[in-house]
């Protein structure tokens, strides 16, 4: 497996730039984690408990982001690395998508919606900019 050398968070909270040696070092993916946590979190209570369909395909959204991630940086190289970023992309945008018919429905509050789309949006930007990163890696050897 390759080592990356992208942003990861240390032992002490503070984000820096390193070398990666496990998804799970990857700030992308912690925060892809924290991601999926807040998704269960708000589509566990209220109005959400009677739309098992639209809570499902939500969560597993939010899990598929994290998932990619991590199935990508254990694959055998840049590309691959790179393909699966696309595809935990693509799940931010239905996670994203989701979360307007929640709102819509009055599942979520506007306070909730704001919070984890802006997560969501966050989260997409630095998964572009790591595939951008592997992908330039890529060209270069």
């Amino acid at each position: 497996m390759e080592i990356f050398d992208v942003g990861i968070v240390a032992n002490d909270g503070l984000a820096k730039h390193a070398r990666a040696r496990t998804f799970e070092d990857l700030l992308v993916w912690q925060k892809a984690r924290f991601l999926a946590k807040r998704t269960y979190e708000i589509t566990r209570i209220g109005a959400f408990l009677h739309d098992f369909g639209l809570a499902s395909q939500t969560q597993r959204a939010a899990v598929s982001v994290m998932a990619n991630i991590a199935e990508g940086f254990d694959r055998r190289g840049a590309g691959e690395f790179a393909h699966f970023l696309s595809y935990a992309k693509g799940s931010c945008s239905e996670l994203r998508s989701n979360l307007f018919v929640s709102l819509d429905c009055g599942y979520i509050s506007q306070g909730e919606f704001a919070e984890i789309h802006g997560l969501a949006d966050e989260l997409s930007r630095m998964i572009q900019s790591l595939m951008t990163a592997v992908k330039k890696s890529q060209r270069q050897k």
